[in-house]
């Protein structure tokens, strides 16, 4: 039996025309070998399993070389190449520093250097992993790299360039390796498995490139596992089930489903997904990745971005057809968002299935389409209720029936108003006058405090997708009215409204705020508004101050436009007041006017006191 060679070392370049993916610096080097023109130190930094070692050999061989060829690359007839193919060549020296990283191996090098090379011109001495020397060895190696006999040449190889010294790397020449691109690696392998006499699927061997991460020799290794689990039959299928990747049907799947809006399929898929040993953390960063192959595959020229087979290219561009732009950013954003947040969450499935509910309900019309998303639920499973209850409903019912039955018959999360931090006083409240309402200082109460009036999310519980409808079809509240041209009134019947109407209509105009409001956002958002116990169409408001007043005021005949119309009742009005809290004195005590206060309340201590004795310090 034969001894096997794994395929790492069984296909590794012996010349520079056969290295992949490094074709700039493999035509460097063989310039200046042909001109003659070469350095006394070189540094090959760059990813693992990108060739840097074997470029290393390479050009060890080719410089020694006794019959160069024109092209710069080595004959592999003279006495030189056949001892480097052998192994026994006395001309290069190859020196591990993760295992050799003292002062004292440095100085056997040194040593060696010395001594001139027995055949061909140069000696060359090959240091790998030579971040790991110490800072002592990297100062007795200073003055010979510097200054090296004419017969040495070093050539230094590293993962971790920020780890050498600069006083190294600028006596070096200085090569950066890139890592391998998908093309690369699967030609490579392709090349490999015919050499073999394998026979393989081009989809498996993409999968192949992506998990070795732009490393050849990592690519390799994978794919002598993935012929050891085939027998040499390499399918998509059993590649993916033997690196237990997911699929990327699975994606397809779900982008389709999510396109159509189907909540309940995407969940199912989802725990299918699970079911299958996959975490979520991986699935939301694959979908990630999914969705910006899509993105980047609706236009021909960021199409080359794609690294893909030729038929999944050709579903990827099928299905990025039926995907809008503001959709993908949507989801893109969403899934970013979720996997920041999926290492710290404690409950990480749900996490991930309020992404996906998320994205289902992403609309072209929101407000935020492009940036970050609003973070709002729409209902996902309908009530039997509505549907009976649209099935009685009178044929002849009015408009703003209609709004009322479908608002209040359907279950959505709406936000509530944040409760301020003191509770305002009842006041006295003066009538606005005329155009623009007074803000004046209110007088002084003369009840005590009120409590404030919560908001009860079991009544409020409107559909927001209904009021994103209406919000289409009425103008922004947050464009100036000064600008606008004045409209007629529209002739709406004065129905009645409640408190919750109220606070949820305050919180919709909020969010119509433009950004340059982002203060006065902020100040309404913790605002309690209240009905009037005089008129119920009165809306009594609270100003803490001067300055919330004056941002307010400009916007109040917006505002009140606004509730007129959502509310619709043209008696609605908005009546506004500044209170100013009353600030009450805290006398300060000393610990024996302390300690005479706490034995009114409690005599106890008293005793307690006498018993041990205790004197007061």
């Amino acid at each position: 039996m034969s001894e096997y060679i794994v395929s790492a070392r069984k296909y590794r370049p012996m010349t520079f025309s056969s290295v992949v993916g490094q074709s700039s610096i493999a035509t460097t080097l063989k310039n200046a070998i042909h001109s003659g023109k070469l350095a006394h130190a070189y540094l090959f930094c760059g990813p693992r399993g990108v060739g840097k070692t074997t470029c290393a050999r390479i050009f060890a061989k080719t410089i020694n070389c006794l019959n160069p060829r024109e092209d710069g690359e080595a004959c592999d007839a003279c006495e030189s190449c056949l001892s480097f193919n052998e192994q026994r060549s006395l001309n290069i020296h190859e020196l591990d520093a993760a295992s050799n990283n003292s002062v004292d191996d440095i100085r056997n090098l040194i040593d060696q250097v010395r001594i001139p090379p027995q055949i061909g011109k140069y000696k060359v001495f090959i240091i790998d992993e030579v971040h790991m020397l110490s800072t002592a060895a990297f100062n007795a190696f200073l003055k010979t790299l510097e200054e090296p006999p004419a017969h040495a040449v070093f050539i230094l190889a590293t993962t971790e360039k920020h780890k050498i010294l600069p006083t190294i790397l600028s006596r070096c020449q200085i090569y950066d390796f890139q890592r391998m691109t998908i093309e690369n690696t699967v030609a490579h392998l392709a090349h490999v498995a015919e050499q073999e006499g394998y026979t393989y699927e081009p989809a498996a061997l993409n999968v192949i490139a992506q998990k070795a991460d732009g490393g050849m020799r990592d690519a390799l290794s994978i794919f002598d596992q993935v012929v050891s689990y085939t027998g040499g039959n390499i399918t998509y299928q059993q590649v993916i089930e033997n690196l237990n990747v997911l699929d990327y049907d699975y994606y397809f799947r779900l982008v389709d489903l999510l396109l159509e809006k189907k909540i309940s399929e995407s969940l199912l898929l989802y725990n299918e997904i699970l079911a299958k040993g996959f975490e979520g953390g991986p699935f939301i960063s694959g979908l990630a990745s999914h969705l910006r192959d899509l993105l980047v595959s609706r236009d021909p020229q960021t199409s080359q971005l794609l690294e893909a087979s030729d038929d999944i290219r050709k579903r990827y561009v099928d299905q990025a057809q039926r995907c809008r732009p503001q959709w993908l950013y949507r989801a893109i954003r969403l899934c970013n968002d979720c996997d920041q947040a999926y290492r710290t969450s404690r409950n990480k499935r749900l996490q991930v299935e309020l992404t996906l509910i998320e994205a289902a309900q992403a609309t072209d019309d929101e407000p935020s389409a492009g940036r970050r998303p609003v973070r709002i639920l729409r209902p996902i499973f309908s009530l039997l209720t509505t549907a009976a209850a649209a099935s009685e409903a009178p044929v002849a019912a009015s408009p703003a029936t209609a709004s009322t039955t479908s608002t209040t018959s359907t279950l959505s999360s709406v936000a509530p108003a944040k409760a301020p931090t003191t509770t305002a006083q009842s006041l006295q409240h003066a009538q606005p006058s005329q155009g623009r309402p007074d803000v004046t200082l209110p007088p002084k109460p003369a009840s005590a405090t009120a409590k404030p009036q919560l908001l009860n999310l079991d009544k409020l519980a409107p559909s927001i997708g209904h009021l994103r409808s209406k919000r289409t079809a009425t103008p922004a509240p947050a464009q100036s009215v000064a600008s606008a041209t004045p409209a007629k009134t529209e002739q709406i019947e004065d129905k009645p409204f409640t408190l919750e109407d109220v606070l949820l209509q305050w919180q919709v105009f909020i969010q119509h705020l433009p950004q340059a409001d982002t203060a006065l956002a902020q100040n309404m958002r913790i605002m309690q508004p209240r009905l009037s116990d005089d008129s119920e169409t009165t809306i009594l408001l609270d100003i803490e101050n001067e300055d919330i007043a004056s941002m307010l005021t400009p916007k109040l005949p917006e505002l009140q436009q606004f509730l007129q119309k959502e509310l619709r009742n043209n008696q609605v009005s908005i009546n506004c007041q500044v209170v100013k809290r009353e600030q009450t004195a805290v006398r300060s005590y000393d610990k024996r006017q302390q300690l005479r206060h706490f034995c009114e309340l409690n005599p106890s201590l008293i005793s307690l006191g006498k018993a041990f004795k205790l004197e007061l310090t």
